[in-house]
């Protein structure tokens, strides 16, 4: 394989590689809930499968929807009360978020 050659890479492969890193959080299964850290504060993250979509959703990255059936994560932030924050994103919307700058993000 040329060293040019993109390898494609699954969801729990790219952990660390993009400025966070994760842990599962205590007694569940790995990759399905994991507290990420990221330059924007730590975040509970939880990636659901396209047999586990069955609503339509809007994505506060790039305002478009998130179509029934398509896989995706959930994510809220890792403080008390954290939870009323739960928003649903695209994969690649979540990963480039800080990129954006503040504000840039639609809640």
């Amino acid at each position: 394989m040329s060293p040019r050659k993109a390898r494609r890479m699954s969801p729990f492969d790219r952990g660390g590689s993009r400025g966070s890193s994760s842990r599962p959080v205590g007694g569940s299964v790995p990759g399905v809930d994991q507290v990420e850290e990221w330059p924007d504060g730590d975040w509970h993250v939880r990636r659901v499968t396209g047999s586990g979509a069955d609503k339509v959703y809007r994505c506060p990255g790039c305002d478009q929807e998130i179509r029934a059936g398509l896989p995706h994560l959930v994510s809220w932030p890792a403080w008390a009360g954290g939870e009323d924050e739960r928003r649903h994103w695209h994969t690649a919307c979540w990963r480039n978020r800080v990129k954006r700058g503040p504000g840039r993000t639609r809640y």
